[in-house]
C-alpha cells in the first residue's frame, strides 16, 4: 500500500492541478492565407513557462505511483532545461531535493528558474554526456533519475484524461474546421508526438501528426531509416528539442510525416510570429510554426481547406540573451536573413517555397 506521504503527494499535485486553467488556442490573422486556418496552442502560459509542466506533473505522479519516490529521494532529470524548471516545481511542491543534468550552453533564464524553485544544477559541456551523469548521480545519491527520454511516452494517458491532445480538439470544436488537418509537433523526449498521434487513432480521426525536427538532431533520419543505433556528434541549438540519439520516447509508428526546419528558419519565424502576436516565444515554437507553413503552401497549392493546429512550446523571454540576441544569432546560427526575405514574401503570396541555405 502506498505510504501517508505517498498519498500526501499525490494529493498536494492533484490539488495543484485542480488550480490550474487549460492553455489558450490563439488563431493567427493570416489573411493571406485563403481557407487554411493556423492555430498556436498556448503551452507557456503554465505555471512554470512551459509544455514540459504537462510532462513533469505526469512524470511524478508516474513514479510516486511507481513506488519509484518516497519522503527521501533526491530527484535527478536530464535536460535541456524547461523540463528541469517544472520539475524543479513539483519537487518542491512535495518537499523533495533536486538536481538538473543539463548542458553548459543551456539559457541562463532556466537555469535562475531551477534555482528559483529550489533545485540544483549540474552542468556538462556536450549534451550526450547527461544520461550517463543523471544515472551516475543517482546511484551515488540513492535517488531517483526520472529520465523524461525513456518514460514521457508511457507516463501520459494518451487516451484522454486532458491531456494536450484531448485539449486541442475540444477548443477547436467551434472553428470552422474542428477537425484539424494536421497537427504539428517538434520532439524533444518524443512524448508529446507520442501523445497527439496515439490519440488521433484511439479517437479515429483524420487528422494527420507532421512532426518537424531541428538540425543535429537524428529523429528525422531515424523516422526514414529505421535506424535506432543513430548518434550525432553535436547537440541541437534549439533548445528543447531535437536530440542527439534515438530516444525511447520518440514513436515513430504515430507519425505522418517529418521535416527538417533549419535553425535559420527557426529563428526567423520565432522573431515573425511576433510581429504578428505581440509576444516573443522561444526558438522551438518557430520551428513549430515554419513546419505549419509549410504545409499551409501545400494545402493552398492544391486546393485543400483546413486547420492546421501547433504549440507556443515556451515564452521567449527565457532566451533574450540568445536568440533575441544578434550578435549570439550571428555566432552561432549563421545563416538567417534569407529566411527573413523567405517569410516577407509569404505575407504578401501566403505561399513558402523550401530554402536551403
Amino acid at each position: 500500500m502506498p505510504t501517508n506521504w505517498v498519498n500526501q503527494a499525490i494529493a498536494k499535485i492533484d490539488a495543484d492541478y485542480q488550480r490550474s486553467a487549460d492553455t489558450h488556442l490563439i488563431k493567427l490573422d493570416l489573411p493571406q492565407l485563403n481557407g487554411v486556418d493556423i492555430y498556436l496552442k498556448d503551452e507557456s502560459t503554465h505555471p512554470t513557462g512551459s509544455l514540459k509542466h504537462r510532462l513533469a506533473r505526469s512524470l511524478f505522479l508516474y513514479s510516486l505511483c511507481n513506488g519509484w519516490i518516497n519522503q527521501h529521494t533526491t530527484i535527478i532529470e536530464s535536460s535541456s532545461g524547461s523540463t528541469a524548471v517544472s520539475e524543479a516545481y513539483f519537487a518542491r511542491l512535495i518537499g523533495l531535493p533536486f538536481i538538473a543534468v543539463m548542458p553548459s550552453t543551456t539559457a541562463k533564464k532556466k537555469i535562475q528558474q531551477i534555482e528559483f524553485y529550489g533545485g540544483q544544477c549540474h552542468f556538462v559541456d556536450n549534451s550526450r554526456q547527461i544520461y550517463a551523469q543523471s544515472e551516475r548521480l543517482a546511484k551515488e545519491l540513492n535517488g531517483h533519475y526520472m529520465d523524461q527520454f525513456t518514460f514521457a511516452e508511457r507516463a501520459t494517458d494518451w487516451r484522454g484524461n486532458n491531456n494536450i491532445a484531448d485539449s486541442i480538439f475540444i477548443q477547436m470544436q467551434r472553428e470552422p474546421h474542428p477537425i484539424p488537418h494536421w497537427i504539428v509537433m517538434s520532439p524533444g523526449t518524443g512524448g508529446t508526438s507520442a501523445t497527439i498521434g496515439r490519440y488521433i487513432r484511439y479517437q479515429q480521426l483524420s487528422t494527420q501528426l507532421c512532426v518537424v525536427d531541428p538540425e543535429n538532431s537524428v529523429f528525422y533520419d531515424y523516422f526514414h531509416s529505421g535506424d535506432k543505433t543513430l548518434t550525432g556528434q553535436k547537440g541541437s541549438k534549439i533548445e528543447g528539442i531535437g536530440r542527439p540519439r534515438v530516444e525511447p520516447s520518440f514513436i515513430a509508428g504515430v507519425v505522418d510525416e517529418m521535416h527538417k526546419v533549419p535553425d535559420g528558419a527557426s529563428i526567423a519565424t520565432m522573431q515573425w510570429l511576433e510581429t504578428l502576436i505581440g509576444r516573443k516565444t522561444g526558438a522551438s515554437t518557430g520551428t513549430n510554426l515554419y513546419g505549419a507553413l509549410l504545409l499551409a503552401t501545400r494545402m493552398q497549392k492544391q486546393g485543400q481547406v483546413g486547420s492546421i493546429v501547433t504549440l507556443i512550446c515556451d515564452a521567449g523571454e527565457r532566451y533574450l540573451d540568445t536568440y533575441y540576441n544578434p550578435q549570439w544569432i550571428e555566432n552561432n546560427i549563421g545563416c538567417f536573413k534569407p529566411f527573413e526575405q523567405q517569410l516577407s514574401e509569404f505575407n504578401q503570396s501566403g505561399l513558402l517555397s523550401p530554402l536551403d541555405c
